[in-house]
């Protein structure tokens, strides 16, 4: 929404026209009389949300993070797009719906207000199927409600999202959802009336060897009212503590893996006669020496003393042999 404001020369012109003409001259390629409706500045509720950027962002974010919890029950990372935010009333919404939908209401406590997660009963089949080992290009057949196993998978799906959706927007303010409710069509769910306005989030689910899925998430206007200023504000950080980059999350793998160490104590040497002639129960006898080769996966990367502590052999790190 601009914020440009008129200028004193440009408000004195337009008064002055009005001045000379008495009304604005109706002619060819000017709307009609009977197209002009009278206006109140301040009544357009879309206005009072801007363009919705910072909600954007925390639908990129929600989308980069939804991946994760459809990976285990997938078994691949399916691609999620978040697309632009969308206005409408609820009966808009509703019309031409399925009868059955998995419809997941909870509270925002914050904003004392609630959002609706909606999922197409197709991507509830795909997902349990895939759950289960079967392919997820199986198509959904209709029926009037969603089997137990469904109904599980469902309750798995929308608890991950849940704290996912938490995540993204906790960088513009944090967010708790209580009161969890869930139905399976639209004209019985208790979420706004018919006539309200909701904000509609709609994000594309691509899964291979299938048609690609929705998953609409609902906020009523009046929730999301009171926060408008910042929802037209530019969010400055785009950190988030579990969202870590493909190179941090590398880095912590290697960092996880397990390297042998080996003490070098000794080395002695024996005869090939000697060597034929041990038998168990024989003592060899060697030297210690001070400044023993610590090997870390076949390489001398550090030298160290032989010790004890708390009972228990040890051994101290001197310097490095080479660096890591």
């Amino acid at each position: 929404m601009s914020t440009k404001k008129l200028t004193q020369d440009e408000v004195d012109a337009l008064i002055n026209s009005l001045d000379k003409q008495g009304s604005v001259p109706i002619g060819k390629n000017r709307v009609s009389e009977k197209d002009v409706r009278d206006f109140a500045f301040g009544s357009d509720d879309l206005s009072l949300m801007g363009d919705y950027y910072a909600l954007r962002v925390i639908n990129e974010r929600f989308a980069r993070l939804a991946r994760s919890v459809f990976q285990p029950m997938l078994r691949v990372q399916p691609r999620i797009s978040a697309q632009l935010p969308t206005v409408q009333t609820f009966d808009e919404y509703s019309k031409d719906s399925p009868s059955l939908m998995s419809l997941s209401t909870s509270r925002i406590d914050e904003l004392r207000g609630s959002k609706m997660m909606v999922m197409q009963p197709e991507f509830i089949s795909a997902l349990t199927n895939g759950y289960y080992g079967g392919e997820l290009g199986l198509k959904h057949a209709l029926r009037s409600e969603f089997t137990a196993t469904e109904t599980r998978v469902i309750e798995i799906i929308t608890n991950g999202l849940n704290d996912v959706l938490l995540t993204a927007w906790q960088d513009l303010m944090p967010l708790s959802f209580s009161e969890h409710a869930r139905e399976e069509n639209l004209q019985f769910a208790s979420f706004v009336d018919g006539g309200d306005t909701i904000i509609v989030c709609k994000f594309t689910v691509q899964l291979p060897k299938a048609e690609s899925a929705t998953l609409d998430i609902l906020y009523p206007l009046q929730t999301l009212k009171p926060i408008a200023a910042q929802l037209r504000s530019r969010m400055q950080s785009d950190v988030i503590e579990d969202d870590l980059t493909w190179r941090e999350r590398l880095e912590q793998a290697v960092m996880q893996v397990s390297l042998p160490m080996n003490v070098q104590l000794s080395k002695p040497k024996v005869s090939l006669r000697e060597l034929v002639e041990l038998e168990a129960g024989d003592v060899f006898p060697i030297q210690l020496k001070t400044g023993l080769g610590v090997m870390v996966h076949g390489q001398e990367m550090f030298v160290a003393d032989i010790g004890e502590v708390a009972g228990t052999s040890a051994i101290t790190i001197i310097r490095k042999q080479l660096a890591l």
